[in-house]
């Protein structure tokens, strides 16, 4: 995996040095280690209500984002009893009183049922609500699962597995149609997947995807459906409905990079065609702006909905995964300077590495691979810690070009795109810090594609707004096919809601079906069935062409 350093600000201009000195030294006065209990100086909602961008929603669950706030962060609810508690500050400014919770959940597990708006307009996020691409209320974090240090003291983070997510529909001040916003976010840059949609930020009130530019969030994870930057990801991108976008282009714009700091600044600014991505490392040094440029096609003007989500997509799409520690959404165009201030407020906290509780992670080499140019590779790498109910993170390095890992899962997949040796290391993190490595080699040799396929859609069973059908991929080549992914278009107005075998995403008509870890697969002259549900309104029409991994199928 290649990461691009981001020590540069492409144009704008940068806050001066000793303007950023300054603020860093403020922070650290006021959260640095040996000093847990001393008010903050500034925040950075404090910046922006400075610079005349103030923050209309600030959530975190690691500290106060205002030198005054003394309120609540957030609340947990513990197993045992469903009792509630709120975890604030440990003073006015400060981190988060870790211990309260601690010693609340002690003996049993609790969740985060509420993350508080700081900002006093109330846009407080629970968990989202059924609609859309859910059919029910999403899953709760644990409470435990990201735990963390700010300034030499204890915090928890906002650990979103498959299944999870948090929403406001009935915000207040934030942001709508094509009025100017800014966005800005601390991710575990090393806890993502390519599932839809890992965001935060401003979505449509109604959990239905509303179409080009009824949302704009910001995204991370290194799924390729829509848009997507340069190197294996994961990337920030702007998700603005019916796209992910790393830029102007629908697809690629390599100006994009691979970005995986363990701590990362994400921010995306918006505004009358015009908009930016930005980020950097969490813990130190200065912001990049990856993209600074006109809208997409299509999204010009804006029309923004105003809801609040974290951890899903707009219409409620919950397959990705990531952590979350704090973030805020401005009303205005933050400038240079700002989030320059910003970012060396976020330096200056010292987020620090996770507290380790003596756990051990074993992780099972699958042996050395081989592989060849161009065809679909697919190895499950799996793992276990000596601690129960604890959930873990997978990170690769040295990867061959063109293959990625599931950070949820642990299953790589992808095309090789160029030939050579790679030594390979996959390393696991569970939610205490602790970790555990495997190396292997994997060589791709040059060669020809494995072959072709055949694709048959039946429709199972149809009624009024609901269908399910079945998908069977035939492998009608002369090499096996390991890793699938089968695209095609409805004709009508479906939507994928739920597959039966494996992943799922969808943009517009266009949907995409994915291999599960267990049935990734399809020796040549075999082949395998997925099946999915879906809805629609109009028409129920089958599609009729389909592509396995880029390659046109018969059907």
């Amino acid at each position: 995996m290649t990461v691009r350093p981001r020590f540069r600000h492409t144009g704008k201009a940068l806050l001066t040095l000793a303007a950023a000195a300054t603020l860093a030294l403020g922070g650290l006065l006021a959260g640095g280690a040996g000093t847990p209990s001393r008010a903050a100086t500034q925040g950075p909602c404090d910046i922006y209500a400075a610079a005349g961008t103030p923050c209309v929603a600030a959530h975190s669950t690691t500290r106060a984002l205002y030198a005054a706030y003394n309120g609540p962060l957030y609340q947990v609810r513990r197993a045992s009893n469903n009792a509630t508690t709120n975890i604030s500050p440990l003073s006015a400014g400060g981190v988060a009183n870790a211990a309260t919770q601690d010693s609340f959940c002690s003996g049993t597990t609790c969740v985060i049922t509420e993350i508080f708006d700081q900002s006093g307009n109330g846009n407080n996020l629970t968990d989202a609500p059924g609609g859309g691409a859910a059919g029910g209320p999403d899953n709760l974090a644990s409470a435990t699962a990201a735990p963390t240090t700010v300034g030499g003291q204890k915090a928890y983070g906002v650990f979103v597995a498959p299944g999870t997510g948090y929403r406001d529909d009935s915000t207040r001040n934030i942001v709508t149609g094509d009025n100017s916003e800014g966005e800005y976010a601390i991710f575990d840059g090393t806890h993502f997947n390519g599932g839809c949609c890992f965001d935060y930020g401003n979505a449509e009130t109604n959990n239905n995807d509303d179409g080009a530019g009824t949302m704009e969030a910001i995204y991370f994870g290194n799924i390729k459906v829509w848009g997507f930057g340069s190197g294996n990801g994961p990337w920030i991108m702007a998700d603005m409905e019916n796209g992910l976008f790393s830029g102007t282009n629908v697809h690629l714009n390599s100006g994009d990079p691979t970005t995986s700091f363990r701590y990362t600044t994400a921010m995306i600014e918006g505004g009358q065609n015009q908009w930016a991505i930005l980020g950097g490392n969490a813990q130190s040094g200065t912001l990049a702006t990856d993209f600074n440029g006109v809208r997409p096609a299509g999204y010009n003007p804006m029309k923004k909905q105003g809801a609040i989500i974290l951890g899903i997509g707009g219409d409620n799409s919950k397959g990705a995964a990531g952590t979350f520690y704090e973030g805020a959404m401005t009303t205005g165009y933050p400038t240079a300077s700002t989030e320059a201030a910003v970012q060396a407020n976020i330096v200056a906290a010292g987020y620090g590495s996770s507290v380790s509780t003596g756990n051990t992670v074993s992780v099972t080499s699958p042996g050395n691979q081989a592989g060849t140019v161009g065809t679909a590779a697919g190895v499950q790498v799996h793992a276990s810690d000596s601690a129960s109910g604890q959930t873990l993170s997978y990170s690769a390095s040295g990867l061959p070009a063109g293959l990625s890992i599931d950070s949820g899962t642990g299953l790589i997949t992808g095309t090789p795109t160029a030939a050579g040796s790679s030594n390979v290391t996959v390393t696991a993190r569970d939610g205490t810090g602790a970790t555990g490595s495997a190396s292997f080699t994997w060589t791709v040799s040059t060669g020809q594609s494995g072959g072709t396929c055949h694709v048959t859609y039946t429709r199972n069973s149809e009624w009024p707004g609901g269908f399910t059908a079945q998908v069977v991929i035939a492998n009608t080549g002369t090499t096996a096919i390991n890793g699938w992914s089968v695209t095609f278009a409805f004709p009508g107005d479906q939507k994928v809601t739920a597959n039966f075998n494996g992943g799922f995403s969808q943009a517009g008509q266009n949907a995409t079906l994915t291999n599960a870890s267990y049935n990734g697969t399809i020796a040549a002259g075999s082949s395998i069935t997925d099946g999915f549900q879906g809805s629609w309104a109009s028409s129920d029409a089958s599609p009729t062409s389909f592509s396995v991994n880029g390659t046109a199928c018969t059907s």
